[in-house]
């Protein structure tokens, strides 16, 4: 029997925590009610809601009714950036209250970027800063783009190709100064790094369950208390009156639960996560010299991302090769030409060097004969 594909995509998705699937299945079958619902099957699931809300609150040094539930963080973002700048067009405000600013980056998810482009189209001024060849957003850049309009900036925390942290904290600083809200994207770095609200100083931060070993098409929006958003969806009072529609129980209850987990194992988290980021990193570097080369920054990264360039050659080709490892690639070919990803065009990285751009991220249930075996088929492609 062929073995499967060795897994090193988690950034793009996790599989799903078999503790986690144990705490939702009971919500699948038994535990049914509508949580609005007052007799004893609501109750249950209403109460199911209320320890997931404290878990996910816990691992990020949140209370628990700062934490609005999403369809994921494609929807928290949307609900950050839109509920933001709406809440401040609304009544007689949005007479005088002209092109409402926000303040981003050129590297930022597509959640957020598509969403500015919205918002830019509704007369919204938008100003994305550039970075710096690390993929770093320099602080001080964010603090000469604040004016007097900016409603929100809009930096996430770890970019979800190279795996580059930014000065969250330091950004924050400049933020608060103007009384401008933070918004900050934390799919990617959740559970890999320390992640706290308060440290960070944000008032707004964007959970995706399937990032973190829960199930996909569940999320989270932390809302500091006393930042006022404009509801997303509108309907009924769920979610504080806050989002509305039925809460997805189950996967609302796998995410509490893999929050949990991460809080548990946070720092042996980080550190296996990094031993084979680096375990990988070395076995490359050994066999090929510097026909690798890093993309994103060599210390301040997340522990679980390696993004290399394999000189002379295009990374869809060169994984091609390998089918026996499942990973992602940072350039595209396209009837014959190769289409740069535009985080590492954002970056500087030249063409001709980012065209063998191979993004491989490693996750909780990667091992180290994994890993070895993963160096040697991508060494003997390259060669």
């Amino acid at each position: 029997m062929t073995a499967p594909p060795i897994y090193l995509d988690t950034n793009a998705t996790t599989p799903i925590d078999p503790a986690v699937l144990d705490a939702m299945l009971p919500y699948l079958q038994t535990h049914f009610g509508n949580p609005s619902s007052t007799h004893i099957y609501g109750k249950t699931a209403h109460d199911a809601i209320d320890r997931a809300r404290a878990q996910v609150a816990a691992l990020i040094g949140a209370q628990p009714d700062e934490i609005l539930f999403t369809s994921g963080g494609t929807e928290a973002t949307n609900h950050a950036l839109k509920g933001a700048i709406y809440a401040k067009m609304q009544g007689f405000f949005a007479r005088w209250f002209t092109s409402p600013h926000i303040v981003t980056s050129a590297i930022e998810h597509p959640a957020t970027l598509q969403t500015c482009d919205f918002l830019r189209r509704l007369g919204c001024k938008i100003t994305q800063l550039e970075v710096d060849r690390y993929g770093s957003v320099d602080p001080f850049a964010v603090e000469r783009a604040i004016g007097g309009n900016t409603v929100l900036v809009s930096i996430m925390h770890a970019n979800n190709e190279v795996g580059t942290l930014q000065p969250i904290r330091e950004i924050s600083q400049y933020a608060k100064a103007r009384r401008v809200l933070l918004h900050t994207d934390a799919a990617q770095s959740l559970g890999k790094v320390p992640v706290n609200v308060n440290d960070l100083g944000v008032d707004l931060l964007s959970i995706a369950g399937h990032k973190l070993y829960a199930p996909k098409g569940v999320g989270a929006l932390y809302i500091r208390k006393g930042v006022k958003l404009e509801p997303f969806i509108h309907g009924a009072g769920h979610e504080q009156g806050r989002r509305a529609g039925t809460e997805n129980v189950p996967y609302i209850v796998g995410l509490g639960k893999a929050c949990e987990i991460a809080q548990a194992n946070a720092e042996s988290a980080t550190r296996k996560l990094q031993s084979l980021r680096d375990r990988l990193a070395d076995r490359l570097h050994k066999a090929l010299g510097d026909r690798v080369v890093l993309n994103g920054h060599p210390e301040h990264r997340l522990p679980n991302t390696l993004n290399v360039n394999f000189l002379g050659h295009v990374g869809a080709e060169l994984l091609a090769k390998v089918p026996g490892i499942a990973a992602s690639t940072g350039s595209a070919c396209h009837e014959g030409s190769v289409t740069q990803s535009p985080v590492l065009c954002a970056m500087g990285v030249p063409p001709e060097i980012g065209k063998g751009a191979v993004r491989l991220s490693v996750g909780r249930f990667t091992t180290k004969d994994e890993i070895d075996r993963a160096a040697e088929l991508l060494i003997q492609a390259a060669r």
